[in-house]
């Protein structure tokens, strides 16, 4: 096995893989077949393409899918996310998002020539394409517009050190600021189609769009309004803050992960509390994360010595349960260590007598308690024990709750409560809400 090289003629550049496979890019003006595909991009991108995939991830109201990605391939697009700052980093996440756009849209486009032509004057690859044009037309207005990654309005293309004349690869060697590593090592995995590349676009956008100047403005209107609304309903906080919770659940686009985001956020404010202290609160689990695949048995989770001790699964929509009751004694095989699983409906739990006999197997198999309630009750009961165990009033806890669901919303949390699914809707729904409860109080 020989490492990765390019080797560069008068004509041509030749890129060898590790196993001695080589793949030629001849030099030339565009060849017919690229000059369609070309065409097609250029229509897709001036029919609001970028910009679509934007408004999408920003105001879905189902959830997003990223299965398909590998935990490999979400952590490259995670560091190439976070390694924007002011300094380093905007021109490769832009151009990451255009090779994306590009592939979706034209799978057979090779994303690693980035200058391609009809002129004989100018250098270009036979199958490549003007990356600059589609950059200059359509990428860097689009992220421009909506403040998702700071450009100048000539484009990133104009750095000079993406503009070389050299097919970009792992062995690509212009000097590059920012997640240069990530970068390469996602152009391999697109070009050896590993990747889905429609999914790593949304991801990679849904990314931007929760640390965008936009999102943290309407993060920080938001979250000003808490302690307003939390003083004018003093005599009243724990009704008031629950309506408030129930109504964004109800109200929001995929109720089923905000009633996630409530539960869990109800627990962080107990832990905030000094409450559970000889428990710690696993992270809410990304929507990426397969319950079975990440060993989780339920939604929210409490760990002693790193074992789950306590699981709850949020089942919103749902109030017959039998086949997630068989799912959860598969489960349980793989966690003797829990005490206490149960499953919290949006509404009142149906045909519990049907389930009583299964459950109690599962009890006495597994020395678990296991029951099915509703999210009211498992409320009240999580206050109650909280309030005996730390000595704290209902209303302490209730504003403590408050807090700690509008900051996780608002990506203040992400220690605890890492949400990859764009929150822009939510806080728009959740601002709304709260600034209601200030103008009628």
């Amino acid at each position: 096995m020989s490492k990765q090289h390019l080797r560069v003629y008068a004509d041509k550049s030749e890129f060898v893989y590790p196993d001695g496979t080589v793949e030629v890019f001849f030099e030339g003006i565009s060849n017919p077949e690229t000059q369609q595909r070309y065409k097609n991009i250029q229509q897709a991108f001036g029919a609001s393409f970028l910009e679509n995939q934007i408004l999408y991830c920003r105001d879905a109201s189902v959830p997003l899918d990223f299965g398909a990605l590998s935990s490999t391939h979400l952590g490259l697009l995670d560091r190439l996310a976070t390694s924007v700052t002011s300094e380093v980093g905007r021109a490769l996440v832009a151009l990451v998002i255009m090779q994306l756009c590009v592939k979706t849209i034209e799978p057979e486009q090779s994303i690693r020539l980035h200058k391609g032509g009809r002129s004989s004057r100018d250098f270009s690859w036979r199958e490549g394409i003007s990356m600059r044009s589609l950059d200059k037309n359509h990428v860097t207005p689009t992220l421009r517009k909506y403040d998702l990654v700071k450009l100048n309005a000539d484009g990133f293309m104009m750095t000079r050190s993406l503009a070389e004349n050299y097919p970009y690869s792992i062995v690509y060697k212009a000097k590059i600021r920012g997640a240069r590593d990530e970068w390469l090592l996602l152009i391999e995995s697109i070009e050896a189609k590993q990747i889905d590349t429609h999914q790593a676009l949304l991801y990679l956008l849904s990314q931007l769009i929760n640390q965008a100047s936009a999102f943290n403005q309407l993060a920080d209107e938001t979250l000003a309004l808490v302690p307003e609304v939390l003083r004018k309903i003093s005599n009243h906080i724990a009704d008031v803050v629950q309506a408030i919770v129930f109504r964004h659940i109800n109200n929001s686009g995929y109720a089923a992960r905000v009633m996630e985001i409530a539960m869990h956020s109800l627990m962080q404010a107990i832990k905030d509390l000094g409450g559970l202290p000889d428990t710690d609160l696993k992270p809410l689990s990304q929507m990426r994360s397969a319950n079975k695949k990440h060993g989780n048995v339920g939604d929210i989770e409490l760990l002693e010595n790193r074992m789950i001790v306590e699981s709850w699964d949020a089942k919103f929509g749902k109030t017959y349960l039998r086949d997630e009751i068989e799912e959860l004694a598969d489960k349980l095989i793989d966690h003797p260590e829990v005490r206490t699983v149960g499953f919290v409906t949006s509404a009142e739990p149906e045909h519990l007598d049907e389930l009583e006999i299964r459950m109690g197997d599962i009890e006495g198999r597994f020395g678990v308690d296991l029951r099915i309630i509703p999210f009211t009750l498992w409320v009240k009961e999580q206050v109650q024990r909280a309030v005996q165990d730390i000595g704290i009033t209902e209303g302490d806890l209730f504003s403590a709750w408050l807090r700690a669901f509008a900051e996780t919303i608002a990506q203040k949390r992400r220690d605890i409560a890492p949400i990859d699914e764009p929150c822009y809707r939510w806080l728009e729904i959740l601002k709304d809400i709260l600034r209601t409860h200030v103008a009628n109080s």
